[in-house]
């Protein structure tokens, strides 16, 4: 089977062209986790099919590293723009790609090569309907509620981009940066609590100013990534919400930055990051890697 490693902000999927690869669907979750093994697969986030879509020209099928399927990934859907165009499965540069039957519109970058090195996409409305993003509470709005976990008191707001996102704004972090918070301790708890029906990515962010917040993302199904595209989003979203940021934020993740702007007049987040290609490669039955710089 081919395969195309690609990365957005670090958010590293492995790529795999559904219009040429056939793969059973009963397979699939078994497969991802075979390939997303950094030790003994070609290592990832998780794996994106690059199918025919039904609602637009392509689709995104993403799967979490753990084989469980995703309904949407920013960083994922960037890579996917990028490889349709840089593969010649498309020569437009505004384009639209469905992921769990919901279609996105994306406006493609080129660099001096020709080759896509961003992308902005419209990442539609953000649901901040309790029942609906899911999250159990009394209110029909989650913003800055508290929750305990793993018996210390949070604040979050809730807050869906296609997925699930409960945002975290830290308070008493060092004024530099997270990256002394133990999130591989709390994030999990997160994940898992039992006011998430459907299991949450959790956004821990520190605000720098009203236009720039630093986050770190604990993501459901994976663990801790460099990068969260609807994460990103969420927070934005989140920010306005709490008032702390205004509506143009630059998000800066372990792996690069992403910039996201909710338009409030027509309720719509638009999310501009880059998208990035690793390497190609082949891998057989038996799992071993033939890489094609």
């Amino acid at each position: 089977m081919k395969f195309t490693k690609m990365h957005g902000c670090g958010n590293d999927y492995i790529y795999v062209n559904g219009f040429a690869e056939h793969i059973e669907a009963e397979r699939k979750p078994e497969i991802v986790r075979r390939l997303s093994d950094r030790h003994f697969g070609i290592g990832g986030d998780g794996v994106i099919f690059i199918n025919p879509g039904q609602r637009a020209a392509f689709e995104m099928e993403m799967y979490n590293a753990d084989g469980t399927r995703a309904q949407m990934c920013g960083n994922g859907i960037r890579c996917v723009a990028k490889y349709v165009y840089d593969q010649g499965l498309t020569d437009r540069t505004n384009i639209e790609i469905e992921s769990f039957g919901k279609v996105r519109s994306l406006e493609l970058t080129l660099g001096s090569d020709n080759k896509v090195t961003a992308v902005k996409v419209n990442m539609g409305a953000p649901v901040l309907s309790a029942a609906q993003i899911p999250v159990l509470s009394d209110n029909d709005q989650v913003i800055s509620e508290e929750i305990e976990v793993n018996g210390k008191v949070y604040k979050m707001t809730c807050v869906s981009m296609g997925n699930p996102h409960a945002v975290v704004f830290m308070e008493n972090v060092p004024a530099f940066d997270l990256k002394d918070f133990d999130i591989e301790s709390i994030g999990p708890h997160f994940e898992r609590h039992a006011r998430f029906p459907e299991r949450t990515n959790t956004e821990f962010v520190r605000v720098i100013d009203r236009n720039n917040v630093q986050m770190r993302v604990w993501e459901r199904g994976t663990g801790e990534t460099l990068a969260c595209g609807t994460g990103c989003c969420a927070v934005a979203v989140a920010g306005v919400l709490n008032g702390l940021t205004d509506t143009k934020v630059n998000v800066r993740v372990p792996g690069g930055e992403i910039l996201c702007e909710w338009d409030r007049q027509d309720n719509l987040v638009y999310m501009t990051g880059p998208a990035a290609t690793v390497f190609d490669g082949e891998i057989d039955d038996k799992m071993i890697v033939r890489e094609e710089i």
